[in-house]
């Protein structure tokens, strides 16, 4: 694996890097004001595990979460089995 990463200010390489950090800044971390670095570390691990990864509705999965999208999946592999 290499990382990769294009010049500051170019998005178009990065549009879902972009659009993960704009929803965490405007969602989550806007205004908020961390006594540690762990404080900040802890919080945005809950907000990907907790939050983003199971209740925020994504427009890829047709606006439903995460969670419901893979309880939906597997009802329907259920089905075709």
């Amino acid at each position: 694996v290499v990382c990769s990463m294009s010049r500051k200010g170019n998005c178009w390489d990065n549009a879902c890097v972009e659009s993960f950090f704009g929803s965490l800044k405007n969602e989550w971390t806007k205004g908020r004001i961390y006594e540690s670095y762990e404080d900040g570390k802890n919080d945005v691990f809950n907000y990907i595990e907790m939050f983003y990864n199971r209740k925020r509705r994504h427009a890829s999965l047709g606006y439903v979460s995460p969670a419901v999208y893979e309880e939906m999946h597997e009802m329907k592999q259920g089905r075709a089995a």
